[in-house]
């Protein structure tokens, strides 16, 4: 009989250990999911529009933002990338399936990825984080007042237009017509080519656009433009950017110079640019994503972000072969120069 109750008691500690051990860890953090806790685990997905420098440099900057809040790719977070290779349809397949899996939260990096992550994971509960949309407002994704549209909100590359069209002046004082190749379809460029119109004229300039519809058009779309300005300046516009190279080498052999939207472009050939650092956005955005991964917020609390300083990049390797010389008080300001063109 005594060994019979020993046996009993003997039973009911070990469900008794058993069942704390399930309730918690031994930091006393819950091991459960949704309350963003030690020991949650986290599975994203990140939709990227396009494959450049950029946008490259986005998504980056967004897993190291992360892991600075905790949340590290191989140790709590698993990441689904996808890329729609500028391609709408793709994009919208991808967000797609982001919501069949039912990821914990989608990243989307560019202005197209966003509005078709958003369209997509409305209905679903799934937040949406995005990067490198210059216009949200334009995008629908938020209000006037930068409230978000719903579950969604992220990071701005608002371009600085009016201190790029001070620095283009500073360098080519003769210019006068200065031309930009676009995306119809692209709300972010639509909205910079706005802006650009209305203070163009400011600083001598005669705008000339080129619209575009996709990468096929981007060569005889640059032949033209390049036969009618005396200078390009470069968006953030996603299909354009992609097509970077091809531009570069027709406005070298004219002699044309092209101006960046950021340090990447300035790399690969562009003579200098008044831009973002798209690693430092991307980090931005992975903090805002912790939060909203760790219960801290919800994205409908979180007006979208914006970095508000510019800064200065030149290629003195490509102003050498334009047979351009950089303002000294320019090259001194500059965050980074570089002193050849990488391939």
């Amino acid at each position: 009989m005594k060994n019979k109750l020993l046996a009993g008691l003997l039973s009911a500690v070990m469900a008794a250990a058993m069942a704390a051990g399930c309730a918690g860890n031994a930091d006393g953090s819950s091991s459960g999911s949704g309350d963003g806790k030690a020991g949650e685990n986290y599975t994203i997905g990140i939709s990227q529009f396009a494959e450049h420098g950029s946008l490259d440099n986005c998504r980056e900057g967004f897993l190291a933002g992360l892991e600075e809040a905790g949340i590290k790719e191989g140790d709590n977070l698993t990441v689904d990338l996808k890329n729609a290779a500028a391609d709408m349809g793709t994009a919208g397949q991808i967000s797609g399936s982001f919501v069949s899996d039912k990821v914990d939260l989608i990243c989307a990096i560019a202005t197209p990825t966003a509005q078709s992550a958003y369209n997509a994971a409305m209905d679903a509960g799934i937040p949406v984080i995005y990067t490198a949309v210059t216009d949200p407002i334009g995008a629908e994704l938020a209000g006037e007042d930068g409230t978000p549209a719903g579950e969604v909100t992220g990071t701005s590359d608002k371009l600085p237009v009016e201190a790029q069209l001070q620095m283009m002046r500073q360098i080519l004082p003769d210019a006068k017509k200065l031309g930009i190749m676009y995306t119809t379809s692209e709300a972010n460029s639509v909205s910079t080519i706005k802006e650009y119109g209305s203070l163009a004229g400011k600083y001598g300039f005669e705008l000339v656009e080129k619209g575009i519809t996709a990468t096929a058009d981007v060569a005889l779309a640059a032949d033209d433009l390049l036969g009618k300005v005396d200078c390009i300046t470069n968006l953030t516009d996603n299909t354009v950017v992609a097509s970077l190279p091809t531009i570069l080498e027709k406005a070298d052999e004219k002699k044309i110079p092209v101006f960046g939207s950021e340090i990447e472009q300035v790399k690969i050939g562009c003579l200098a640019a008044e831009g973002i650092d798209y690693i430092a956005l991307g980090k931005q955005t992975g903090k805002m994503a912790a939060q909203v991964l760790k219960g801290e917020k919800k994205a409908s609390e979180m007006k979208y972000e914006t970095i508000t300083e510019p800064g200065f990049y030149v290629n003195d390797k490509v102003a050498e072969n334009l047979g351009i010389t950089v303002p000294q008080e320019l090259k001194d300001a500059a965050v980074e120069s570089f002193d050849e063109i990488t391939e």
